[in-house]
């Protein structure tokens, strides 16, 4: 700074060795102290970026020095690195370098951004805007001779200071409070548009490839001419698929294939059938191959081989979980012992003829595998959430109105869980309750005949050498003591749907069953009581001691079906959360939230399937020790966290932290201990 206190944005001139002054400059100099004679000497202020400030801030710093017939007199000499090196007077100390820069940094860089879309009259007609150059996050002004020096002041950048927003909240010291401009608003509504935006994107990089493949993988192959000039289409049709399951027998004979018809896989049946050959010579087994991308998994159950090929993210430990419910759903139609006796009878016993109509059943779960299946995948059941004194109230009224030959009552919702009555130190294999669902709900076998079905089935996990019998009711929400006439046969109406299983060893106990079932819907089929006219013409002296007064038992339904689940952050209100799978070991049930609005499309669905696979693998995988486990990308963040009690598996956007991660995991397992009455059916009802 100069003694005249001059503060025009000239270009610094040096003084040192290596730049002398000239003649000319120095005339100009003495003839401009001569002319003003209120000049004041530098050291009359405490400190010089006032002196700049205050010079800078006059209303004819540049505008009226130029309207005059004078030239304005030039920039005194000052050190080359300008402000930020300035030294020192008698009276002031100048700031230490890391403190002034980086308050001048954050605040030009910040300032910058605005200057851009300053209005034109910010300008001034003398002189032209800074052109700036971006080297990461600071914003440097190109030196020229007729532009503002960049180490002048903060305020400098006068067309910026009407962006106070930013300014006073990270230089509050310096810049003076200011009101928001409409620039200012106008740009925050576009972040924060931009912000809105980028929720709800995808959580997972584009993949073309794939989701052409899977947009494709559930439509059926198209048929083989007589000619056969279409062969080489149906070929590609078929290879093209992500997943294929093939079931046949040890004498490899086809039995089952969920894509493609017998003439189109014979061939692969016998390669396969050839290869499995080769290693029981050499008494081995074969568990499974790679070929290119495509895992191969071979699991051989007595007469039947079951092999699972797949292009997607699954283990070998998933996809033979995967075979062991295909086979426990033929076993289901067939009983073990009765299927041991056709092939010790014929070793190349056909098994399609007394299959025959379960294949809809077998796709279903096929397809239900290859869309995702959280139920399968953690080997747990889903319930329905709902208030304890509602499923208490449900529980009572099944134990009350249980008929002497009742096995196992349940209620289901929605495909989930709402009831169970059953006898003690008797449960239900998580696997044949999902035979059951998928029977239900997904195959859309069950045909409402009169609103009612008798069911023979076999429950492997309880027993796989016997029939059960299971009496299924729909139940018409609106009016639940009106039997359905009819009921969608495919699973479009899963969502609303309500049934009443009730399963006995007795074949002769149809009727029996019947009349539970009405005694059970007029009991908590009414909002508030049930009259007595309705309930006489079935009152059975056991169900004397019952309340009549209702709770609501079917609008509580109602209602949590409705409802759905609910969203993470309706669990954890700000939490980074997009999904996450609870398991509790000790009931063998899971809860989790609602797929929308960032996983509703099948598409992504699958894609986030894939990461829990892959998290799952993690921290099963033998001879894997990992209880915590973290899964990071450009687009995602993961955990996986497993303890004897639960596991906890968890997906954000890639922006979030480990420690906002590990918080969020924290909160939702309070949550869960607080509602765990309400989100698992602790015990049930038990006879």
């Amino acid at each position: 700074m100069d003694e005249t206190g001059s503060a025009e944005p000239q270009t610094p001139t040096s003084e040192g060795p290596g730049s002398p002054t000239t003649p000319t400059q120095k005339s100009s100099n003495a003839s401009a102290a001569s002319a003003r004679g209120d000049s004041v000497e530098s050291h009359d202020f405490p400190n010089p970026t006032l002196t700049v400030i205050r010079g800078f801030s006059r209303k004819n710093s540049t505008a009226s020095l130029a309207s005059q017939d004078v030239p304005p007199p030039p920039l005194p000499p000052r050190p080359a690195m300008g402000l930020l090196s300035r030294p020192s007077t008698s009276h002031s100390m100048a700031p230490s370098r890391p403190q002034l820069l980086s308050k001048a940094t954050t605040q030009l860089s910040i300032a910058n951004t605005q200057a851009f879309a300053a209005d034109p009259k910010d300008a001034s007609p003398t002189s032209t805007a800074p052109r700036s150059r971006n080297f990461g996050s600071i914003s440097m002004a190109t030196r020229n001779i007729n532009d503002a020096d960049d180490g002048a002041s903060i305020r400098s950048y006068a067309p910026t200071i009407e962006a106070g927003g930013y300014q006073e909240s990270i230089l509050g010291e310096i810049m003076g409070p200011t009101e928001k401009s409409e620039q200012e608003e106008s740009l925050l509504r576009s972040l924060g548009q931009k912000f809105a935006d980028a929720e709800s994107q995808s959580m997972f990089p584009p993949d073309p490839d794939f989701e052409a493949a899977f947009s494709r993988e559930f439509d059926d192959i198209d048929g083989l001419n007589a000619d056969g000039s279409n062969e080489e289409t149906i070929m590609l049709q078929w290879r093209a698929k992500l997943k294929h399951f093939l079931i046949l027998s040890s004498a490899g004979k086809p039995i089952y294939s969920r894509h493609g018809d017998d003439q189109l896989i014979t061939n692969y049946i016998g390669v396969v059938q050839t290869i499995i050959s080769f290693y029981q010579s050499t008494h081995d087994t074969l568990r499974g191959f790679t070929a290119g991308d495509v895992r191969f998994v071979v699991m051989t159950k007595g007469p039947l081989n079951l092999v699972a090929i797949t292009r997607l993210a699954e283990s070998d430990a998933q996809l033979r979980s995967q075979l062991e419910a295909l086979y426990m759903q033929i076993l289901s139609t067939l009983t073990l012992p009765s299927m041991e006796r056709m092939f010790a009878a014929r070793a190349n016993y056909d098994l399609r003829r007394p299959l025959q109509g379960t294949e809809t059943l077998l796709s279903a779960l096929a397809d239900g595998f290859t869309r995702g299946s959280p139920s399968t995948l953690l080997s747990a059941l889903e319930c329905l959430k709902l208030r304890k004194s509602h499923r208490t109230a449900i529980n009572n009224t099944l134990l009350k109105t249980r008929s002497e030959n009742l096995l196992y009552g349940l209620i289901v919702a929605s495909g989930k869980l709402v009831s169970v009555v059953r006898p003690k130190k008797h449960s239900l294999h998580p696997g044949d309750l999902h035979l059951i669902f998928n029977m239900l709900f997904e195959a859309g076998s069950v045909k409402a005949g009169g609103g009612e079905n008798w069911i023979p089935l076999c429950l492997p996990g309880f027993n796989n050498t016997g029939y059960l019998y299971m009496y299924v009711s729909f139940l018409n929400l609106e009016d639940p003591t009106e039997h359905m006439q009819e009921r969608p046969r495919t699973s479009d109406g899963a969502d609303d749907e309500v049934a009443v299983l009730l399963i006995s060893a007795d074949k002769e106990s149809f009727f029996e069953l019947r009349r539970m079932r009405d005694d059970l819907i007029e009991f908590f089929g009414f909002g508030d009581c049930v009259p007595r006219h309705r309930l006489s013409s079935r009152h059975r002296p056991e169900l004397s001691g019952v309340n009549l007064q209702r709770i609501g038992a079917i609008d509580a339904i109602r209602s949590a079906v409705h409802q759905g689940r609910p969203t993470c952050t309706d669990i954890v209100p700000g939490s980074p959360l997009r999904h996450f799978l609870y398991k509790s070991r000790g009931n063998v049930q899971f809860t989790m939230p609602s797929y929308a609005p960032y996983f509703a499309a099948d598409l992504e669905k699958r894609r986030l399937i894939n990461l829990y696979n892959k998290l799952h693998s993690n921290v099963h995988g033998k001879p894997s020790t990992l209880k915590v486990h973290h899964e990071t990308n450009t687009t995602c963040m993961a955990l996986a966290w497993s303890t004897p009690l639960f596991e906890l598996y968890a997906v954000a956007p890639a922006n979030t932290s480990r420690a906002a991660l590990a918080q969020s995991a924290n909160k939702i397992i309070q949550w869960v201990r607080r509602e765990e009455e309400r989100v698992f059916i602790i015990g049930g009802a038990v006879f």
